[in-house]
């Protein structure tokens, strides 16, 4: 029988620790520049390229310049090709895409066009494609629709939370009475509902695409029970400023909704639940989870732990930290920071992470890159391991 040499043995033994090191890398997918990038979606294909969308202008909801851009990762080349333009309404801005792959293997892109340029005015549309694993330029649509939803009882659940708000003179308080009028008008509740975070199919094929409204600040579930093709609106998920939901499903099929905080002080994530698939949610309670006011993202590992990427802050967004709970998000043991330190304040702005796990195992992180040169989408490779080992000694 043939013996390995002791060299031999020593190679392998280098090659195993060096394959069980913690993993992390970034790069810029495109190099800073002045004109706005911000808000990315990122999916892994199944040829393992990586694509990445973001919106692209002179600005947000007033500039009618505003397109979806994207960018493709080769898995041969190591390299991201140039942007193209992936959703384009001319004269009108383009704004919040995400993707997600459906277990058919069909890649769908969604995001909202501003009408009039308030966030309120939002139309939602989505594409479907099979043909999307092209080496440069947009994927072929075979499919493209509006998604437009009538919220479940929503007069009943926003009175339900806002009817409790009382003035000093013991009155329901304006502003609550103003979001119980508006909650009752068959227009404004069925429009201005648009996406930010990832899509979730469940395991009974059911899709849910997470939106939320800033008229309201309120979140919601569309839901799809065709594959796609119609969609149906859940009940709101109602709360002070709970805005941008994403969602990640327990073991015992609960679905848990942590939102972005546009309420007032303290600044936290907040937090929902839902029993029957996504169709009525909790009111939107806050949890222990820093928030300023802007984006976060969590799925959950093949492993069952959860990842979470979000703003450590109560204010400004110049710190950004990835966190794992093995608990399904009763505690969060572990953190490390992506960009920027909560402890050293800068005009730079780490924020709107999109966070998926592809074949391999390893963590994608994408991320709006604020700083003085200009606006970038940042891309980072990640292992689990990484994170665990946490934030280096300073």
């Amino acid at each position: 029988m043939r013996t390995l040499s002791v060299a031999t043995l020593a190679l392998l033994a280098a090659a195993i620790c060096a394959s069980a090191q913690p993993l992390y890398k970034s790069e810029l997918i495109f190099p800073v520049e002045k004109i706005h990038n911000h808000s990315s979606s990122i999916v892994e294909l199944p040829n393992g390229d990586l694509l990445v969308c973001w919106f692209h202008g002179s600005g947000e909801r007033t500039a009618d310049d505003v397109v979806i851009n994207a960018a493709r990762y080769s898995h041969k080349t190591g390299k991201w090709g140039t942007p193209f333009i992936i959703a384009d309404t001319p004269g009108f801005p383009d704004t919040n895409p995400t993707m997600f792959i459906d277990s058919k293997q069909r890649l769908f892109l969604l995001w909202p066009t501003i009408i009039a340029h308030q966030w309120e005015t939002a139309l939602m549309k989505y594409r479907i494609s099979t043909n999307y694993q092209q080496e440069s330029g947009p994927p072929v649509w075979e499919h493209q629709d509006n998604i437009i939803l009538i919220p479940k009882n929503m007069g009943d659940k926003t009175r339900e939370v806002f009817g409790k708000l009382t003035s000093a003179e013991g009155t329901i308080g304006d502003r609550a009475k103003k979001v119980i009028e508006h909650a009752d008008d068959m227009y404004f509740s069925r429009m201005g509902w648009f996406t930010r975070t990832h899509p979730l199919e469940l395991p009974s094929g059911r899709i849910l695409a997470p939106m939320y409204s800033d008229g309201y600040s309120f979140g919601i579930m569309a839901i799809s029970d065709d594959h796609g093709y119609t969609w149906t609106g859940s009940e709101p998920i109602v709360g002070f400023g709970g805005v941008q939901p994403s969602v990640v499903r327990k073991k015992d099929g609960t679905l848990v909704a942590y939102l972005r905080d546009n309420g007032p002080a303290p600044k936290r994530a907040q937090f929902s639940f839902s029993k029957d698939d996504g169709v009525s949610w909790a009111p939107a309670t806050d949890t222990e989870i820093l928030n300023p006011g802007t984006s976060l993202e969590v799925i959950a590992l093949r492993n069952g732990d959860w990842i979470m990427v979000y703003n450590d802050l109560e204010a400004k967004r110049y710190s950004l930290v990835a966190a794992i709970s093995d608990d399904e998000g009763k505690s969060w043991k572990w953190r490390r920071h992506l960009d920027g330190d909560p402890s050293i304040v800068v005009t730079n702005e780490y924020h709107y992470p999109s966070v998926m796990q592809a074949k391999d195992g390893t963590i994608h992180v994408t991320y709006s890159y604020f700083v003085e040169a200009g606006k970038s989408i940042k891309h980072a490779q990640l292992s689990e391991d990484w994170i665990k080992a946490g934030d280096p000694a300073k």
